[in-house]
């Protein structure tokens, strides 16, 4: 980062009113709470999250230990409404703010954010996923409804961004967004996890997945672990559908023992996620996922958090995923297809310690010297900078 950067940025930052826009995420979202919101915060913005909350009346105000606003919107179960009513209620409230910049984080907000920067306000539409391959693999969408819905999306998207500062999470992004800057999802270094150091020669016989469970996040590939051979433990500590975790244990059969759910029908704090990774000497994080365009791509945030806490990655050969682990040396590829390919990785690192923990002391330091939130967080605040001198 450049010296120019970070320069004089709380006297920029003073007084400074930001607004975060969200109807989707939990208001404790690790990328918009964690990193962006109190980043922001402590760099002397005034930051407020127009988020859903549950059991609160619209534009009800609440304070953070950190000092954010939670300005709440009632959280509507059905999406039409939410897309209809909390989309609007977002509107009225970003609105009565009058901040200096507006950063919103879902793709139903367009419209809002279009609004708000044609009234004068500095705007920045921040692109979590890619919306489009997203909708291609909708399990709901007949194939000829992806391609209408994909194809209105697109344009509609266009239309609306034409004059916003665009943010990207991957950057191969990029592609699509070209005139957007990037702000990674690295993970916040967390030194009680980066010094956690686990006592045993030999790891026990489990894994641990971390984040949302879903079928594309290779749920059906996790739950067949406990039938290897070795017949793994593997923990789960992210929201999980109830159903999909039936299923899951359907597909696990006689072995549904060995699968542990953190997050049925509910959302897993950071705090525990954290705390889960110190809570056992795991052989490995894992991210068997099928093969879809949505993530063959991604840089998954999960790999990051594997390799800050001591953990071995154990994921599918996608090209790109392929290409990290050759890069940092912190894991092993395997075929999401082919059982008998996780079988030998683990067999891998159970039978190789010194070269396992050779992965672990590469993936910490490439998090420590590297792939972290303290870079990213110079992006952002000299992306304010330069917004505010305009």
């Amino acid at each position: 980062m450049l010296e120019w950067e970070v320069e004089g940025l709380e006297d920029l930052a003073n007084q400074k009113k930001v607004v975060h826009l969200t109807t989707v995420h939990h208001p404790f979202d690790t990328r918009i709470y964690h990193k962006e919101c109190v980043s922001l915060k402590q760099a002397g913005y005034h930051v407020s999250l127009i988020v859903p909350l549950e059991n609160a009346s619209k534009g009800t105000i609440q304070e953070t230990e950190e000092g954010i606003r939670l300005v709440s919107l009632p959280k509507q179960k059905k999406l039409l409404k939410r897309m209809l009513t909390s989309t609007w209620q977002a509107y009225q409230l970003a609105k009565s703010e009058n901040a200096d910049i507006y950063h919103f984080h879902d793709p139903e907000l367009l419209w809002v954010g279009w609004l708000l920067q044609k009234k004068g306000y500095h705007v920045i539409y921040d692109v979590h996923e890619n919306y489009y391959t997203g909708i291609m693999q909708k399990d709901y969408l007949k194939n000829w409804m992806k391609k209408i819905v994909g194809g209105v999306f697109n344009k509609v998207e266009s239309f609306f961004i034409k004059n916003l500062e665009v943010c990207i999470a991957e950057k191969y992004y990029r592609e699509r967004y070209p005139n957007s800057f990037e702000l990674l999802n690295y993970p916040i270094i967390n030194t009680s996890l980066m010094d956690h150091y686990h006592t045993k020669e030999r790891p026990d016989n489990v894994l641990i997945y971390t984040g949302n469970v879903t079928s594309v996040r290779g749920a059906y590939e996790h739950a067949t672990l406990p039938q290897l051979k070795s017949q793994p433990d593997i923990y789960f500590y992210g929201l999980c559908d109830a159903a999909l975790a039936d299923q899951m244990k359907q597909t696990a059969a006689d072995k549904k023992d060995h699968l542990h759910f953190t997050g049925i029908d509910q959302f897993v704090p950071r705090e525990d996620i954290d705390q889960a990774y110190q809570s056992k000497d795991w052989l490995a994080g894992v991210a068997i996922f099928p093969k879809t365009p949505h993530y063959m791509r991604k840089e998954l945030t999960k790999f990051f958090e594997y390799m800050a806490a001591g953990l071995p990655i154990v994921c599918s050969n996608f090209p790109t995923w392929q290409a990290f682990i050759d890069r940092y040396q912190c894991g092993l590829t395997v075929d999401p297809e082919r059982p008998e390919t996780w079988e030998e990785a683990l067999t891998y690192l159970r039978d190789h310690p010194k070269e396992r923990r050779q992965m672990i002391k590469n993936g910490r330091e490439a998090i420590r010297n590297e792939l972290n939130w303290e870079v990213e967080k110079l992006k952002l605040l000299g992306e304010y900078q330069q917004i505010l001198k305009g």
